[in-house]
């Protein structure tokens, strides 16, 4: 039962305002002080077990596919046989998106043949390719668990 005293209903209103403006802090506070989370990537379908397989999360769509200009992205970079499954920790609750190249030469780069991939790649949520990557928003999926994992499948163009 809510009970206003002898103030009234002319102090009501700023009492609530104030109770729902400190819920509304307290709820943000929370959020800012969630544990990092961490990020489980399962990669399947290489077709080599021959050089190096790269793996970058970024947060940034600016810098999606290529976030190895992104300051806060998370990279990782292993031996091909090797490459069933990297995790990340220390991951802010957020949405995210991963890209993946199977580096068979070991060159540290996604090697081309005119305009066409001549080693595999993957993405996120496994989007359709289409004419060139996807963007970032059909890769983009939620980190808002202490544990999430994603399957990659990787695909081969030539």
């Amino acid at each position: 039962m809510v009970y206003i005293s002898g103030f009234g209903t002319k102090y009501a209103a700023r009492i609530l305002g104030l109770a729902i403006g400190t819920a509304a802090l307290a709820s943000a506070a929370a959020a800012a002080t969630a544990s990092p989370a961490t990020l489980e990537v399962n990669i399947s379908g290489l077709r080599s077990m021959k050089g190096n397989v790269l793996v970058c999360v970024t947060a940034n769509p600016r810098f999606f596919p290529d976030c190895s200009k992104d300051p806060k992205s998370f990279r990782a970079t292993l031996p091909a046989r090797d490459s069933a499954q990297v995790s990340f920790r220390g991951l802010a609750q957020g949405t995210y998106a991963i890209a993946v190249v199977h580096d068979e030469n070991g060159n540290d780069k996604m090697d081309m043949a005119i305009f066409i991939p001549k080693e595999g790649f993957g993405f996120s949520r496994n989007p359709a390719i289409v004419a060139g990557p996807p963007k970032f928003k059909a890769a983009a999926f939620a980190i808002d668990a202490a544990a999430v994992s994603q399957r990659i499948k990787m695909k081969y163009m030539l």
